[in-house]
């Protein structure tokens, strides 16, 4: 048991609940790339420059997928109809809004083969993204409990322990990463 103030057990949820954090964060970053279907996740994201703020799309207007090729944007303040579509213009999306002043729409075309192997590898990108976060992570705890140690806080055992329970919780959800990465890319090259 450790020593005096160190408590393992705090570090080690505070470790588990930023891991949790960086796969929900590439969790939503598998849901902005778009596969064939028009799906609200795909632009709720983007950011918009709302009155010299940027701002995620989903604070400004209402996304909704009525038809599965089909994206209607309803902005709140329609003087944003404007900025709304330059955003969605300028992201990596390949979608081209049209609005009446008051409702952006979004068709969503069938992808090309090339356009899913470009897929398939910003997936992997941010697959990998959100693994290095939860290694991060990981080296925050490892060094957290190895300063304690040096302070002698921690016993030698107590530190060995703490570092396979990190390694344990790490290889997880780097699991868990990989697994959503393996479905996203199904999901991507389904035709």
């Amino acid at each position: 048991m450790t020593q005096k103030g160190f408590d393992m057990a705090d570090t080690m949820e505070e470790a588990e609940r930023k891991i949790k954090k960086a796969v929900e964060i590439t969790t939503q970053e598998f849901g902005s790339v778009r596969t064939g279907r028009a799906s609200p996740a795909l632009v709720e994201r983007l950011q918009v420059d709302y009155y010299g703020t940027m701002t995620p799309l989903y604070q400004i207007a209402t996304i909704t997928a009525p038809e599965a090729r089909l994206l209607v944007i309803q902005p709140y303040d329609r003087n944003s109809v404007g900025e709304i579509s330059k955003a969605i213009t300028q992201s990596d999306l390949g979608l081209v809004p049209t609005d009446d002043g008051e409702v952006i729409r979004m068709s969503v075309p069938q992808l090309t083969e090339e356009r899913r192997h470009d897929l398939t590898k910003l997936v992997k990108t941010r697959a990998e993204e959100g693994r290095v976060a939860v290694r991060n992570v990981r080296r925050d705890a490892v060094e957290a409990m190895r300063h304690e140690e040096k302070r002698g806080e921690m016993t030698k055992d107590d530190l060995h322990r703490g570092m396979e329970d990190i390694q344990k919780i790490t290889d997880k959800y780097i699991k868990e990463i990989d697994e959503l990465m393996e479905k996203k890319i199904k999901e991507l090259m389904e035709i």
